[in-house]
This record gives C-alpha cells, structure tokens and sequence, in this order.
C-alpha cells in the first residue's frame, strides 16, 4: 500500500439528534490497521490469500477471510466477500471479467477448490491476482464496515439505556482519554468486527447467543481501566461461550488457542 489512503468512517450517532463524525486515517495509520488484519487472518502469507479452513463448507479470500459461499449454499454466517465485491463496484474497482458481486465462489468443494489451486487454474490465478492487488480496497472496506456497526447495533436495542451504554464502551476502545483517536483501540473495533461479526445478525448464535462486536462491548468488564483490556477479555469470554454451546460436530475447541492469541494482540 504505497499510496495515500484515506478512510472516511461516518459513524452514526442514535441519540436525541442524529450526527455523524468524519474519522481519517493517515497512510501510517491505514497501513497499521490493514497489516494487523492480513497477519492475524493469514499470518501475512500470500499463499493463505485464498484459502479454504479445515472444518468450514467455505473458502475464505483476501486479507480479511473475507467468507464466500459456493452456489447454493447456506450457512449461518454472514457471507462477506460479495459485500466487498459490491463495494468496490461502487468505486469502479476493475475485475476479472467473472466477478462481480453476484458471481458464487467458483468451487464447489474444498476438493475442487485446491485442485485448482494446485494447477494454478486460470480462475484461480485471477482471483490470487485481484485479491494480491486491491489491498488497499480491502482495507477501505473493513473501514467502511466498522462505520456502520454502530449504528446497526444501536437499531437493534430497543433500551435507550442500553444504547448509550453500547456507544460509551465503543467510543472508549476507540478514544484515548483526551478524546483523540487511539490507533491501536481503531485496529481492535475494526479487526473484531471482520473476524466475529457485528453480533446482530440472528443466524449467526449457538443456543441464541451471540459472539460479535455487540455482546463483547456489552460484557466488558465496567472496573477494568485498561479498555482494551476489558475489551479483549470479554471477548475471550464471548468466543468460549460460543465454543461451549457450538454443535460438537464443529470441534471449535480446536480453535481456542489461536482465538486468545489474536485477542491478546488488542492490548499487550
């Protein structure tokens, strides 16, 4: 990412007026955030850049793991990538002439999937390229997510009180003290919100409860003064709720000890 990128994230306010606040990142700051992401989802390594999890029905593409489904496949959790695909239609992204936001993961199983990866298939070699290439979009997509999560989460509370309370612990992870933007807090909202999910979608919970940015900013610990901290550690126990009540047949447990690894990024 060698050119300037800036990301807007119009964060939407719900409360007695309705505000937003225009948040830009520096290339430094862009660059941190988007190296932190790609080396937790695919330890910076090209050749997780497409990929396809042992246990998952999906592949995961791009610097994000961004999840793509096959035609006609369903799955509980949100399936990303046409989401970014879409995003970058509306900034006239140019794509191989087979992709677009519609266009099904190629694939239909993780059989075919690394078959053509082995052979270097021309779909295959395309989708690495693009992916290898737009980074930088990537990146400005994950922002421009995290820009809606606040707002998404707010309009899923119906407690006023409890809509505060959600928006007071999003802006302390984000903010340093003085109210400035804490660089670090940016990376974690941003990091947590593409890994885990907002936590407002209803698919995505085991036993109905949920493991996204939502319930982890509702458990924080409150008497914790390092936010990022209480943040990482309510995560922690969001995902081993979620391992608890997840079907044995998943064997989440496998994925525990990676999970706290990339959560002790957030504060230590």
């Amino acid at each position: 990412m060698r050119r300037i990128l800036y990301f807007i994230l119009s964060l939407s306010l719900l409360s007695s007026t309705l505000f937003a606040a225009d948040l830009k990142l520096t290339e430094k700051q862009a660059n941190y955030i988007a190296q932190k992401v790609w080396q937790n989802e695919g330890a910076g390594l090209d050749k997780y850049l497409v990929h396809w999890n042992e246990g998952e029905a999906f592949a995961s593409v791009g610097i994000g793991h961004f999840i793509w489904f096959s035609k006609g496949h369903t799955e509980r959790f949100r399936e990303v990538f046409p989401m970014v695909l879409a995003f970058m239609e509306e900034r006239g992204v140019v794509m191989p002439e087979w992709l677009n936001s519609k266009t099904p993961l190629p694939w239909d199983t993780k059989e075919a999937f690394y078959e053509a990866k082995r052979t270097q298939s021309k779909k295959y070699v395309e989708l690495f390229t693009f992916l290898k290439t737009t980074m930088p979009e990537q990146s400005a997509f994950m922002a421009h997510r995290l820009s809606e999560a606040l707002p998404q989460m707010l309009e899923a509370i119906e407690n006023p009180e409890k809509q505060e309370y959600i928006k007071e612990r999003f802006y302390e992870v984000m903010h340093n003290k003085d109210g400035s933007v804490n660089e670090r807090g940016l990376y974690v909202l941003l990091d947590y919100t593409n890994f885990k999910g907002e936590g407002t979608l209803k698919s995505e919970r085991y036993k109905g409860q949920g493991w996204g940015l939502l319930q982890v900013l509702e458990h924080m610990d409150p008497e914790e003064p390092n936010r990022l901290k209480a943040f990482a550690e309510s995560a922690k126990s969001m995902l081993s709720r979620r391992i608890k009540n997840s079907p044995p047949e998943r064997g989440e447990e496998r994925w525990r000890k990676g999970w706290n690894v990339r959560l002790d990024t957030y504060w230590k």
